[in-house]
């Protein structure tokens, strides 16, 4: 089992504008541990998804893509209303992004409710996204993430920053950093990275963050430049797979991230020795098909990660 935590959400997304006429915005389920959860599950994987659902309308929408996608939902829904992302456009089509999470369902979490919500067999514990900026829940969070790792779980992490809504960046940043230490698979963007080991180029701070993690398995993607990973003391780049017609890149990062967990379920990995120990050839094979997902996800509308069998893996 993958137990997957982090925010869920309503992207609403504005259409190009129209002179004279109001906006119209398509609600879209979204969050990219969310997005990680539905694509780890599409590739035939067992994963619960530990985090709270509202009972409001816009809540049945993010249930009902979960369960299209044979996740389970693991907490209690709640009654507090679901949390939003406005991304609008204006006249040249460049977004702005106003986010309302303040009060909501995905940030009525515990210690005890996390505790209670993970399944019995959970072998990795999936953490990352808007959950881990501030509050209560990111305290719950990090104190789980802990208590997972001290129990012998599989802790992975993927930040997926988002800078807009960091208001005490030393805070944040303290804990992405307290988190990379216990963290046994971490995954980063270039832009993550960038952000959090400022005034230094990728190269540099790849290094700095890499000596401040102690992942078993390390892997820094690179967009349309491919990815890198590491493990033990092995290192390699893998390229990216062209993107036939580019729908958009939403949730790109969430599905490489996906399946990478369900390649380390598929091997029967279920401790960080093992993951220490991959050689060349096991990370390409991974790192290649996760880049194969993502950009059969960037070639469809939203986050629409494939299926097992798109992947040609029966």
């Amino acid at each position: 089992m993958i137990a997957v935590g982090g925010e869920n959400l309503i992207d609403f997304v504005s259409g190009t504008p129209v002179p004279g006429e109001l906006p119209r915005y398509t609600a879209n389920p979204g969050g990219a541990p969310y997005n990680a959860a539905m694509a780890a599950a599409r590739q035939g994987q067992q994963v619960a998804y530990l985090t709270p659902i509202s009972t409001d309308s816009l809540g049945d929408l993010l249930v009902e893509r979960l369960e299209e996608s044979n996740v389970t939902i693991s907490a209690p829904r709640v009654v507090q209303p679901t949390s939003l992302a406005v991304v609008s456009l204006d006249g040249n089509g460049v977004p702005s992004y106003a986010f309302h999470r303040n009060g909501t369902a995905e940030r009525q979490v515990s210690f005890e409710g996390l505790a209670k919500a993970m399944p019995s067999d959970t072998t990795i514990l999936h953490v990352g996204g808007l959950a881990l900026i501030d509050g209560d829940d990111a305290n719950a969070w990090e104190a789980f993430f802990y208590d997972c790792a001290d129990r012998g779980i599989l802790t992975s992490l993927d930040p997926n920053v988002r800078p807009a809504l960091v208001s005490d960046r030393d805070s944040y940043v303290a804990r992405v950093k307290r988190m990379l230490k216990r963290a046994d698979l971490v995954k980063l963007s270039d832009e993550d990275m960038l952000w959090l080991y400022p005034d230094m180029d990728i190269a540099a701070a790849c290094e700095a963050c890499r000596k401040d993690s102690d992942a078993a398995f390390f892997i820094l993607t690179r967009g349309a430049d491919g990815a890198d990973g590491f493990a033990g003391g092995t290192s390699v780049t893998v390229a990216a797979r062209a993107v036939t017609q580019l729908a958009d890149t939403v949730g790109a990062g969430d599905t490489f991230m996906a399946t990478i967990l369900a390649w380390v379920m598929e091997q029967g990995i279920t401790a960080r020795s093992d993951l220490a120990k991959l050689d060349v050839a096991a990370m390409e094979t991974a790192m290649m098909r996760a880049g194969e997902a993502a950009a059969i996800n960037c070639e469809r509308s939203g986050c629409n990660p494939p299926y097992r069998h798109e992947l040609g893996l029966g």
